[in-house]
């Protein structure tokens, strides 16, 4: 199976620090192509946040080079979930300390995707970063962990109030800032021909889910360069609609 791979993030009109961080790290393995994705959306004055995903980051980056090899020899996939939550709950207290050393609130959101060729997919989520997949439609996998989808979900509020609710970006947790984080995970399996989409909330609050699927449709993306070149132009054009927030998305297509 081929795996093809684009990211693009950007500070956006407003803000003097871009506190999203990402990464894309990919190996060829015995059991076939392995890829992680992750974008960490980070919260927090005069750069905090930018630490805090920053930190997020590395310790998945870290997992990656210098766990997965090993639970991938001994077939230990099952185990997987646990050690990310152990590591979830290890960044939570961690950032957590450093915020309360510095007497100051920072955190971030995690949205992290593993693919283990087609036999084994894991997502992990806190906050409301997103993953989509695009085969012949598009389809949010995440559920948003904040105020307003809660209440949406509740029936309190409608979709269309919540795209201008002023709580829209009030999340009901993030790591660091959280006394206790419960992640969501599910498991899956990725097929030939679909399309991952991770973004953090800045990338999808001024397009619709329209414009996502056809700048991002499979049938579209052809080459890394055409990922990159498209993800580029999407960022743009919510520039221009005033997104105030950090931009970023990573795009992963299966071949």
């Amino acid at each position: 199976m081929e795996i093809l791979t684009a990211a693009h993030t950007d500070i956006g009109i407003q803000k003097s620090t871009n506190q999203d961080s990402l990464c894309i790290k990919m190996a060829e393995t015995s059991v076939g192509k392995v890829v992680l994705a992750v974008i960490c959306d980070g919260m927090g004055g005069l750069s905090k946040g930018e630490v805090a995903s920053a930190t997020v980051i590395h310790a998945f980056s870290k997992w990656f080079d210098q766990e997965l090899p090993t639970q991938l020899a001994k077939d230990q996939w099952s185990t997987i979930q646990n050690r990310w939550e152990q590591i979830i709950q290890e960044q939570n207290e961690r950032i957590g300390a450093h915020g309360r050393a510095i007497r100051s609130n920072l955190g971030t959101t995690l949205t992290a995707m593993l693919l283990i060729d087609s036999k084994f997919m894991l997502v992990g989520h806190v906050g409301d970063s997103r993953v989509y997949r695009l085969d012949s439609e598009l389809r949010q996998l995440t559920e948003d962990q904040t105020v307003v989808a809660r209440d949406i979900k509740q029936g309190r509020i409608t979709p269309e109030q919540a795209k201008t609710d002023p709580r829209r970006n009030v999340l009901l947790q993030c790591i660091g800032a959280s006394n206790q984080v419960r992640p969501e995970f599910f498991e899956g399996r990725a097929s030939a021909g679909e399309v991952y989409l991770l973004c953090s909330d800045g990338f999808r609050h001024k397009i619709s889910e329209e414009e996502i699927y056809s700048t991002f449709a499979p049938a579209n993306l052809s080459t890394e360069d055409e990922m990159e070149t498209r993800a580029v132009r999407m960022v743009e054009l919510v520039k221009e609609r005033q997104e105030t927030d950090n931009i970023s998305v990573v795009i992963v297509k299966i071949q």
